[in-house]
């Protein structure tokens, strides 16, 4: 041992100025960050930012946009004006906050003693606040979009289909390739879009991966080096729409202190179609958009700082703002899949 750790006095001072005699591993930490492809919320409803917290937007009448108004011009006369007409309605973006303390004292000591990067508390709980600000807007969307009374268009899973009743996915006698076909066409005619995402809960994937349907036009394209795999993508292919998602999400519902309790942060059997522009574009419709405003002037609708706690406490603190509210635009272009299996 070196001649500053040689004594019991030594090795003492040493400790106390954060010393270990066993080091942490610089290269693994464990801690259950979610993967963060398995956010879904801006994946589904665009990312509108707003100059005001508040305000109004036109919606242009769909009966009117869709009538051919030309008529035939009368002899030394004009056609009557083609009727064009909007109404309104408002939004209103909210601000929430998220504070997470750090003891100075605590600090100072992780940083003597050589820890890895990942246990800094700065720098973990930054990464602390992005995470929970992900799982936010996430559990926002699960409690306000993802459910049917959030939508017009609901279609529940049954034994039989009959009205609003299809055949669940995990019947294997279900035609779930012309369910989605004949959603393509309902959409079509009432709100001029065919739906380009899907959104699944994982129970409802999982089913579709195993429909004699979908394995049929799969796997023939597989080979021993390279077997054919029922992915995302390869959903999106056969349904028809751009993209599809499964519904990942995971959380915590015990309270704070009991052992966790994790749940899906989505109903696993449930299925959401839509159609949402990539980005919001003017005159474009969307079955919804998450309206954004930046509440400090900087641009930023999502801001991460850090202040100063009380004299005499030696901590600081490292605030998080979000400011933003999800807004349904066009109910005519979703349609939710309520227990869509068994």
């Amino acid at each position: 041992m070196r001649d500053g750790h040689s004594s019991v006095a030594g090795i003492e001072v040493s400790i106390a100025k954060g010393w270990k005699a066993n080091q942490y591993l610089s290269n693994m930490a464990v801690a259950y960050f979610q993967d963060p492809s398995d956010y879904i919320a801006p994946d589904i409803f665009p990312i509108l930012p707003v100059q005001h917290s508040t305000g109004h937007y036109y919606i242009f009448n769909k009966a009117e946009l869709a009538k051919d108004q030309y008529s035939r011009k009368p002899a030394f006369g004009r056609a009557a004006p083609a009727v064009f007409s909007h109404t309104e309605d408002t939004y209103s973006v909210t601000v929430d906050q998220i504070i997470i303390g750090i003891d100075q004292i605590q600090t100072l000591d992780y940083q003597r003693s050589g820890a890895p990067a990942t246990i800094d508390p700065r720098r973990a709980k930054v990464r602390m606040a992005t995470e929970q600000s992900k799982i936010h807007l996430d559990h926002l969307f699960a409690e306000g979009f993802f459910k049917p009374g959030a939508w017009d268009n609901v279609y529940t899973g049954a034994a039989s289909a009959s009205g609003s009743s299809f055949i669940y996915f995990d019947d294997a006698n279900s035609d779930v390739i012309g369910l989605f076909g004949e959603f393509r066409k309902q959409m079509l005619l009432a709100g001029r879009r065919r739906p380009n995402r899907l959104t699944l809960g994982i129970d409802c994937f999982n089913a579709l991966c195993r429909h004699p349907q979908i394995l049929e036009r799969i796997l023939p394209g597989g080979t021993p080096a390279a077997p054919a795999d029922v992915t995302e993508q390869a959903l999106a292919k056969l349904l028809q729409v751009e993209q599809v998602k499964v519904l990942y999400g995971t959380e915590n519902v015990a309270a704070l202190g009991q052992n966790a309790d994790m749940r899906f942060l989505f109903n696993p059997k449930d299925a959401l179609l839509t159609y949402c522009p990539s980005s919001p574009s003017l005159e474009e419709p969307s079955a919804g958009y998450i309206i954004t405003w930046d509440p400090l002037g900087n641009g930023a609708w999502l801001t991460t700082d850090a202040f100063e706690g009380e004299p005499g406490t030696h901590s600081e603190f490292v605030e998080q703002l979000m400011s933003c509210t999800m807004k349904k635009t066009c109910d005519d272009l979703a349609i939710y899949l309520s227990g869509a299996v068994q």
